[in-house]
């Protein structure tokens, strides 16, 4: 791809960009693309996951922490990064669970929010925007507002009769939702691992998974191959110290073992305005020979 092309990932929280699709953004900024992560919120209501940091200075300057953590996955990962300046809503735990509180992302009005997006995309003018389905990767509220602003804000910002204060209008041409925890994954990361006499974490996921649930897998459209660049997504993880315990599951599995299994992070395509062919192995496919058109 000769032309410089640009990329968009929008996320709910700092280290959601280090845990899904950051090989993928690390291989386009190889290439000479630019690529933009949009951050929702401060994740200002996470907890820490990691012991070594969980520390009175720590704890007391959260919020400044994981701007400090955000910023160096994003040089880690060679992105421009963007906070769009919500606050994180937390994750309400009780049957039922409490209601959220009033000003957080996930109860701030839809074309709020939507609109500060907008305002994002026509400064930076992307080609491609990934975010995460309907069902927010998982059910955080926080990730499905992010689900509900980021195709929202694909419709809206190319769009000249909406948000006419957000900048000059500009039409992203595809949108991508991210899949990254499939069944399939994880059955194979797992027998690999117990063919060569190592532990494997995921045993208790897969006896609970609800076989009733149809596998993220089974949607992916693309396939982006960026095994080159798992090294690079795991120290943009581990970056995000108070949230990724660097002895924890996310690196049970060899780097070795990832790249000859797994070599792809993986996309469903739900919106083109480009002609291009299923299964892709490209985000940019179809993109180039438009805008070189």
């Amino acid at each position: 791809m000769a032309d410089k092309l640009r990329l968009m990932t929008v996320h709910a929280h700092p280290d959601d960009e280090s845990s899904k699709g950051a090989a993928t953004t690390a291989r386009y900024v190889a290439e000479g693309h630019e690529v933009m992560v949009v951050t929702c919120t401060g994740g200002e209501a996470g907890s820490i996951l990691n012991p070594a940091m969980d520390r009175p200075e720590v704890v007391e300057n959260l919020t400044e922490v994981r701007r400090q953590e955000m910023a160096t996955a994003a040089e880690i990962l060679g992105v421009q990064h963007r906070w769009l300046g919500f606050v994180d809503s937390g994750l309400p735990e009780g049957d039922p669970p409490p209601p959220l509180p009033e000003g957080v992302f996930a109860t701030t009005p839809l074309e709020v929010s939507t609109r500060e997006l907008v305002k994002v995309i026509r400064e930076f003018r992307p080609h491609v925007v990934i975010t995460y389905d309907e069902n927010g990767g998982y059910p955080h509220p926080d990730h499905i507002r992010c689900h509900e602003i980021s195709v929202a804000a694909f419709d809206a910002a190319g769009d000249p009769d909406l948000y006419q204060d957000a900048g000059e209008t500009w039409q992203p041409l595809k949108l991508y939702y991210s899949h990254g925890f499939s069944r399939k994954r994880m059955h194979l990361f797992h027998e690999a691992l117990l063919s060569r006499g190592m532990e494997s974490p995921y045993g208790e996921w897969l006896a609970k998974w609800d076989s009733s649930r149809p596998d993220p897998d089974e949607r992916v459209t693309t396939r982006v191959v960026c095994a080159d660049y798992f090294e690079q997504r795991d120290d943009a993880l581990r970056a995000h110290a108070t949230q990724i315990d660097p002895t924890s599951r996310w690196f049970a599995v060899p780097l070795d073992i990832q790249q000859e299994l797994w070599p792809t992070e993986d996309y469903e395509l739900v919106r083109s305005l480009v002609d291009t062919t299923l299964p892709e192995d490209d985000l940019f496919s179809g993109v180039q020979e438009k805008v070189c058109a």
